[in-house]
Order: C-alpha cells, then sequence, then structure tokens
C-alpha cells in the first residue's frame, strides 16, 4: 500500500497548498477525541518515535514546535484543542484503536501481551536490515490538515530515511502473527506531528480568514532553517487518550542508529 519515495513527496507536497487548505477546511469535522476541551477514552496501540518527553536527542526540534504550536492556537483562536507538548511523536504504524481495540481485548484478555510479543519479533527480524547508511531524518515541510485535526507534515531528507521507516511498517504489516491479532494497515503513510484536535465542524468556521492565517504561518517554514527531526529508535506505545502514549521498559524498541 506504500508508495514509492517520490510519489510519496509529490503527495504531501500537495497537502501544503493553498487551495488544499481552502477545500479541507469547508470539510473539517469536531474530533470526538476531545470535548470541552478534555481529553476522552481513546485506548489503543502504535509504533512511534519517542515522545518529546522521553527524547533528548530532539529537544530543539520539539521546542521550535512548540512554539510554532503556540502561534498556530492563537491564529485559530477557539477552535481547536492542543495536544500537550510533551506527547509530540512522529508515527511510524498505527496499530490498533478506540472500539477495535476494545472489542479484541474483551474477546482476547491477552491481547496487549501477545501484541508485545509479536511486535518484538518483528522489530528483531527487521533489525538487520536498518544498519549502516545515513540516519533516519525528516523535515518539517508545512502545515497540512486532517478530517479532525491540523498537523506538521514531514518528508525524508533522502530516499534512505524513507525507504527504512517503510522496513519497519513491512516488519508489521506483513508479519503473519500480528495480522492473526486483527492488525492491519488501513492508511498510507503520511508522516506527521499533530498539533491540535478542532473542537468545531468547518460550518462554523472563517474558511478564508483560516485559510490566509495557515498561508502566512506556512511561509516561516520557507524562511527559515530546516526542522529536523532525528529518529534514533521506534518503540511500541500503548495510549489511553491522546495527550500520553507510554511503555514498559521491557516492551519492543528498534534501533535506526
Amino acid at each position: 500500500m506504500d508508495e514509492t519515495y517520490q510519489a510519496y513527496v509529490n503527495r504531501v507536497a500537495r497537502l501544503t497548498l493553498p487551495a488544499t487548505y481552502q477545500s479541507q477546511l469547508e470539510n473539517l469535522q469536531a474530533s470526538p477525541k476531545f470535548v470541552a476541551g478534555q481529553a476522552v477514552a481513546f485506548p489503543g496501540f502504535s509504533a512511534i518515535s519517542p515522545p518529546y518527553q522521553d527524547d533528548s536527542d530532539n529537544g530543539t526540534f520539539y521546542g521550535e514546535l512548540a512554539r510554532y504550536q503556540q502561534q498556530l492556537l492563537d491564529s485559530l483562536g477557539e477552535v481547536a484543542t492542543a495536544v500537550p507538548v510533551a506527547s509530540f511523536h512522529l508515527t511510524l504504524a498505527d496499530l490498533i484503536w478506540d472500539s477495535d481495540y476494545r472489542a479484541v481485548v474483551q474477546e482476547n484478555p491477552q491481547f496487549d501481551e501477545q501484541l508485545q510479543q509479536r511486535v518484538g519479533e518483528s522489530f528483531h527480524q527487521c533489525q538487520p536490515l536498518l544498519k549502516g547508511g545515513d540516519p533516519v531524518c525528516w523535515q518539517v515541510l508545512g502545515i497540512m490538515l486532517r478530517p479532525r485535526a491540523i498537523a506538521l507534515c514531514l518528508v525524508p531528507q533522502n530516499e534512505s530515511s524513507y525507504e527504512k521507516v517503510l522496513q519497519v511498517r513491512r516488519s508489521i504489516y506483513q508479519n503473519a502473527a500480528v495480522i492473526a491479532l486483527g492488525i492491519e494497515q488501513q492508511y498510507h503513510f503520511t508522516a506527521h506531528i499533530t498539533m491540535a484536535y478542532f473542537s468545531q465542524s468547518g460550518a462554523n468556521l472563517d474558511s478564508q480568514r483560516l485559510s490566509e492565517a495557515l498561508m502566512s504561518l506556512n511561509d516561516q517554514f520557507l524562511l527559515r532553517e530546516a526542522l529536523v527531526l532525528r529518529v534514533k529508535r521506534v518503540e511500541l506505545r500503548k495510549f489511553d487518550d491522546m495527550t500520553l502514549y507510554y511503555r514498559k521498559a521491557d516492551w519492543p524498541v528498534l534501533f535506526f542508529e
């Protein structure tokens, strides 16, 4: 399902264009993940880079994103709820969430342990494929809108960075033992770091004003030195809602370096 390197770059570049903002703003929906500014239960698992609070290697990068998030919120007004800065991260593979997760753990109380074991096997098999070569670096391209959220879109600094991420995704999604747990790839990979979730629908927004504000903020990325996330490892993390992603010391981790 995932694209070639060039196809990915071409597709995500279009996500930051003014015309794209205009059409997407009109179709935004309020996110059910937050109600009245408070996170709602939304449990599941993902394979992600370490969140800001656990990633000392990328402190400068995330510090810049925190400042940018505040500018974004100032421009948006009260139409969105910010995610905690400490939770900023890059998702490499969505695994299971919300109603699907609730249903599977009710049917199989050992699901969490089985998922941890099988993702660990995927990581173990993938690890030799990631040795050597350039570091895995992803650069902020600009703002992207999702149906219920606003995020910063990332592009790989080179093809190697992209291919290594795809290796990780394949090791999970093509593992028969993981598939047997009900895990399947549902989306094309679009590297992003979520900034906020919308609390209003597009019908209630001034789309023209917001589009102009987003374009103005986007110009900052064209005028400054590139913001680069260096991904040194991927971890299996659990979440109970969209504010905290946690793991235990013996849960699977995969190293790029």
